[in-house]
C-alpha cells in the first residue's frame, strides 16, 4: 500500500512531522500505540476519524523510510 495522499507534511503543523491527511495525528503518534501493543481496532475507537488505509499508510511510510536510511561506515 502507498501513503501518497495520506501521509502530509505541512511546516506549521505539529513542527513538520508527517501527519494524516493533514490532521494532526503524526506517523509517529500511531507507531507509538502500535508498539505499546493498542490493536488496530482499538486505536481506530480511540480516533475514529482515522481508518485502516491511515494505519496502512503509516507502516507503509515508516517502512519506506527505513528502506532508505544510508549507512555510512568510518
Amino acid at each position: 500500500m502507498g501513503y501518497a495522499g495520506i501521509i502530509t507534511i505541512e511546516p506549521g503543523k505539529r513542527d513538520g512531522k508527517p501527519c494524516i491527511r493533514g490532521l494532526r495525528v503524526t506517523v509517529y503518534d500511531v507507531l507509538e500505540y502500535l508498539a505499546s501493543g493498542m490493536t488496530h481496532t482499538q486505536i481506530l475507537q480511540d480516533f475514529p476519524y482515522l481508518t485502516e488505509d491511515d494505519l496502512r499508510a503509516c507502516l507503509a511510510f515508516a517502512a519506506d523510510k527505513e528502506r532508505n536510511i544510508e549507512i555510512l561506515t568510518a
